[in-house]
């Protein structure tokens, strides 16, 4: 007798079931949510964030399942073969409707004085749910925090959904947010019930952009800036971060090609703004100093590898060069990975050698004092607004070299404020000298775009000639971690990029294992680069660097200069002002050192070195 193997039963490819009546097949697999969603219907949720945090703790997705006991939350129950869901049943909008009644006894409702008014994906669901009044008492917890911390968190508004602790520990790689307390009492908080001050968050201001609610936000300096413009003894001049046009007119529903820097100057102009200048000439400037830089970075290597028959040359790795114009990566550095921080390009970033530059080589050429110029910087990012008040960023005449950083969500909130609507503008152009950029100063805001400026101006600097169009497109994308070697004049330069802080931590970690060497790394703390930073405008649910990115590729396509040097402003700052690049001017200027302050950890760490010395406070 033949024995018979017996067949694995092989799983089906799809699932077939109906969703309020309608039919639908869907992959193996699928979460009930995406299903009814590819049938047409609208389930919603808010706790809910794709492959982050699919908890189903808000309860707002339940829907009915025929056969079951109980309603079923969406997110993270997965469809099966035959089922029969109604999403809209009696039973589930008395559910959804109770879950939000309970959700909101436990929030503050003032939406009026709410930043995310209007964006606000709990107030929608409950407008959506149709929930005007509940029978519930109010039982606010009290939120103390400090008023002057770049990043705010008002847990009055915290419907602990959890989506900063996973956003902050799985793509950040920095788990600054915890549960605190249990049972009713349970809240959401900087982990282990620490204050904000005391742990090393990054400022990136992921936690924000994917935050539901208001309950994350940026320090707010709208009326710092107010107060400037209405002093007629200040001389107000505000930079436009690269990144920024591609999201300033999102609220307007502009299109890209609407929605131009020019047109943004134009809508800045009735705000009484004195000058109005392009960041993109100050990322050019760091590209020059940064690529000089890391030609004498990787001489140095060279030396120390020629070396390594010596012990003592031995004990001492040889490490990349990493950009330093990301704030937020910057403090993820000092605080994770100190030993990494020496070679840390000690370049200023864009923001920084702007206002450097605003306060003496540009209030020079206008006449103006420095001390009665107020500099302001509109950027993607909430940690530029900690950078620019690091105490040694004051080179130019000892006062801050930039007074205020608003975010563009900021700056939307003013125009709106001040009645301005860009979409009845012209177009305006920036101030001179220091409106122009180049196309290499645009891609600064998407990931791999330093990387690919600086070696296209290392290129000209070792050859003598521009480098191809696309040459380094190697390094673009929105691969969280990116490599590269590129032929410079016969030496071969080993490159990486990383995007989102966990990526970076990965990378940094086989860095210091000795698994990969590289020459030269651009690190952005957010996810795509500033294109994707905290302090861009919020659209709940949507990952847009991608297609912001996009723009700024596009417009360094049809730039007139797309390296730095060839821009003129450029050639004419070194010319009659710094010199040349790594001059004793440009680096007082424009490179500052990356010891001078200290994240809490590192005051940690010199406490336990010193324990008898003073503790001086936090640099945060």
């Amino acid at each position: 007798m033949v024995k018979t193997q017996e067949k694995t039963p092989v799983a089906a490819a799809t699932v077939t079931l109906s969703v309020d009546g309608r039919e639908v097949t869907v992959p193996a697999g699928t979460t009930i949510l995406d299903a009814c969603r590819a049938a047409g219907a609208d389930v919603p949720t808010l706790c809910y964030l794709r492959e982050l945090n699919e908890i189903g703790s808000c309860r707002i997705c339940v829907v009915e399942v025929e056969g079951a006991p109980r309603l079923v939350a969406a997110c993270n129950n997965v469809a099966g073969e035959g089922m029969r869901i109604l999403t809209n049943s009696p039973r589930v909008r008395l559910a959804r409707r109770e879950n939000m009644m309970l959700l909101l006894s436990q929030h503050n409702s003032s939406c009026t004085t709410c930043t995310r008014s209007g964006n606000c994906t709990l107030q929608s669901v409950a407008v959506d749910l149709g929930v005007i009044d509940f029978p519930y008492p109010k039982i606010i917890d009290p939120s103390d925090w400090p008023a002057d911390f770049p990043l705010i968190r008002d847990n009055t508004k915290c419907i602990r959904c959890m989506r900063c602790i996973q956003e902050c520990e799985k793509v950040q790689a920095s788990s600054i947010w915890g549960l605190t307390n249990r049972a009713t009492h349970t809240r959401v908080g900087v982990a282990g019930g620490l204050d904000i001050r005391d742990v090393d968050c990054t400022l990136c201001g992921q936690c924000i952009t994917h935050c539901p609610t208001g309950a994350l936000r940026e320090r707010d300096d709208v009326m710092r800036v107010y107060e400037a413009l209405a002093d007629p003894t200040v001389t107000t001049i505000v930079q436009i971060a690269p990144s920024v046009r591609t999201s300033w007119g999102e609220y307007w529903g502009l299109s890209k090609e609407e929605a131009t820097v020019e047109r943004l100057v134009a809508a800045l102009r009735p705000m009484g703004f004195d000058y109005i200048v392009n960041t993109d000439f100050s990322a050019d400037l760091t590209i020059m100093e940064e690529g000089t830089e890391l030609l004498a970075h990787m001489k140095n290597a060279d030396k120390a590898a020629a070396a390594g028959s010596d012990p003592a040359a031995a004990a001492s790795p040889v490490y990349p060069m990493f950009t330093s114009c990301c704030p937020g990566w910057v403090r993820f550095v000092k605080a994770h990975y100190p030993q990494l921080v020496d070679d840390v390009s000690t370049s200023k970033s864009p923001q920084q050698m702007f206002g450097a530059v605003v306060k003496s080589y540009y209030a020079e050429l206008l006449g103006l004092d420095p001390h009665k110029v107020f500099s302001v910087s509109i950027m993607p990012c909430v940690a530029k607004k900690a950078e620019a008040g690091y105490a040694n960023m004051n080179d130019a005449c000892g006062d801050p070299d930039v007074d205020c950083v608003l975010t563009v969500r900021e700056v939307m909130r003013m125009l709106r404020a001040d009645h301005v609507d860009p979409r009845l503008l012209a177009d305006d152009a920036f101030d001179e000298p220091l409106g122009y950029g180049t196309g290499a100063g645009i891609i600064f805001g998407a990931t791999g775009g330093v990387m690919e400026a600086a070696l296209r101006t290392a290129h000209y600097l070792v050859t003598g000639k521009a480098p191809a169009d696309d040459m380094f497109a190697d390094v673009r994308g929105e691969r969280g971690w990116k490599e590269a070697t590129f032929d410079l004049a016969g030496t071969p330069v080993r490159v990486a990029v990383a995007s989102g802080l966990a990526n970076a931590d990965a990378l940094c970690r086989a860095v210091v294992s000795g698994e990969v060497a590289y020459d030269f790394v651009e690190v952005m703390a957010c996810p795509g680069g500033c294109v994707g930073g905290g302090g861009q405008p919020i659209h709940d649910g949507e990952e847009l660097a991608g297609s912001r990115g996009e723009v700024l590729y596009g417009l360094d396509r049809v730039a007139k200069y797309r390296n730095s040097y060839e821009n003129p402003a450029i050639v004419h700052c070194y010319n009659e002002y710094l010199g040349e690049p790594l001059s004793e001017r440009a680096e007082q200027l424009l490179h500052t050192d990356q010891h001078a302050w200290k994240m809490p950890s590192e005051w940690i760490r010199a406490a336990e070195d010193a324990p008898d010395a003073e503790d001086p406070g936090v640099d945060w």
